[in-house]
C-alpha cells in the first residue's frame, strides 16, 4: 500500500503528512491515557511512514493475506505509534484511539494482535521480536514464500541476550527475507545507551556476525526509503538498518530528554506540543 503516485518527492510529501497525523494522535491518546512512552513512540514515526506508506506489501482490507509481509515491532512499549499509523492506513478505525490503554479497550499499553488488525504478534517483553521473526523468515524459507519479514527494534534490547542469539542464528540460516531495523535514539529508560551498556561500534558488531547493514538517519525520507527498497543489501545475508533517530522526534521540549520515555502530556504541554506538530486543539 501506499501513495498512488510514484515520484520520490510526491512520496516524500505523503510520508511527511502522514508522520505529522500520527505525532498529533501519539499526543492525543497518550494525554487522553496518561499513559507514556512518547518519546519512544516519536522517534520512530519517519520509519513507520515509510514501511506502512510505501514498503511493506500489505492490505488493510486484507490483513490476514498470506502474502503480505510481516511487521513485528519488537520494542512493544511504542505502539502508540503503530496503532495510530495503523488507523491511519485503514487497518482498523480511528475512533479506536480514543480509547488508547483504557481497562478492557482494543488497543492495550503494548502491543497486542488479539483483535487488531495489523498487528502480527503481541510484544512487550523485550528482546524477543527478532527471535520471532527470524523464526517467520525461517518458514517462509523453507515454503518457499515470497514475503519478507521486517522487525523494528530499540537500542535498548540490544543489551539483551536473546537479541544476539538471534542475530547469530539469521545468517547461519541465510535469511535474506529478514530485515532489522534498530531505532537508535540513544537513549533507554533510565539513562543514554552510552551510560547503561554502551553498544559502539554497533554497525561493525552486527556484520561481525554475517548481517549486511547500512546505517541511515532515521527522520530522513528519502535515506529511509532508499534503504527499505534496496533490502536485501545481499543475496544470503539478512539485513540490518541502523537507524539513528531523536528520541521525542518533532517537540522541542521532549527531543533527547529522558524524562519523556516514561511522561505523558499534561494540558499545557498537550497545546505546545501539538501546535509544534501543527495540529492545534
Amino acid at each position: 500500500m501506499g501513495p498512488e503516485n510514484t515520484s520520490l518527492e510526491s512520496d516524500v510529501d505523503y510520508y511527511r503528512s502522514l508522520a505529522k497525523r500520527v505525532r498529533q494522535h501519539v499526543l492525543r491518546m497518550t494525554h487522553r491515557a496518561k499513559s507514556a512512552h512518547v518519546g519512544t513512540s516519536f522517534s520512530m514515526v519517519e520509519l513507520l511512514a515509510v514501511l506502512y506508506g510505501g514498503v511493506l506489501r500489505v492490505d488493510p482490507v486484507h490483513p490476514t493475506w498470506d502474502e503480505r509481509d510481516r511487521f513485528i515491532l519488537s520494542k512493544g512499549h511504542g505502539c502508540a505509534g503503530l496503532y495510530a499509523v495503523l488507523a491511519e492506513c485503514g487497518f482498523i478505525p480511528l475512533a479506536w484511539l480514543d480509547d488508547f490503554c483504557k481497562d478492557g479497550a482494543r488497543l492495550a499499553g503494548h502491543v497486542t494482535h488479539t483483535g487488531v488488525p495489523g498487528v502480527e504478534v503481541s510484544t512487550g517483553s523485550l528482546g524477543h521480536g527478532l527471535s520471532i521473526a527470524c523464526g517467520i523468515a525461517l518458514a517462509g524459507k523453507r515454503d518457499e514464500r515470497q514475503y519478507r519479514v521486517f522487525t523494528l527494534l530499540s537500542d535498548g534490547e540490544c543489551d539483551e541476550g536473546s537479541t544476539w542469539e538471534a542475530v547469530l542464528f539469521a545468517p547461519h540460516h541465510r535469511l535474506d527475507n529478514l530485515v532489522v531495523i534498530v531505532d537508535y535514539n540513544k537513549i533507554q529508560s533510565l539513562g543514554t545507551v552510552k551510560e547503561v551498556l554502551d553498544l559502539d561500534p554497533f554497525g561493525a558488531k552486527w556484520e561481525a556476525f554475517g548481517w549486511a547493514v547500512q546505517e541511515i538517519d532515521g527522520h530522513d525520507f528519502e535515506q529511509i526509503e532508499g534503504a527499505l527498497e534496496a533490502v536485501p543489501f545481499e543475496p544470503g545475508r539478512p539485513s540490518c538498518i541502523i537507524a539513528h533517530t531523536v528520541k521525542g522526534k518533532g517537540v522541542s521540549f521532549m527531543e533527547n530528554e529522558l524524562l519523556w520515555h516514561y511522561r505523558s502530556p499534561d494540558d499545557e504541554e498537550l497545546a505546545r506540543a501539538l501546535a509544534e506538530v501543527g495540529g492545534q486543539e
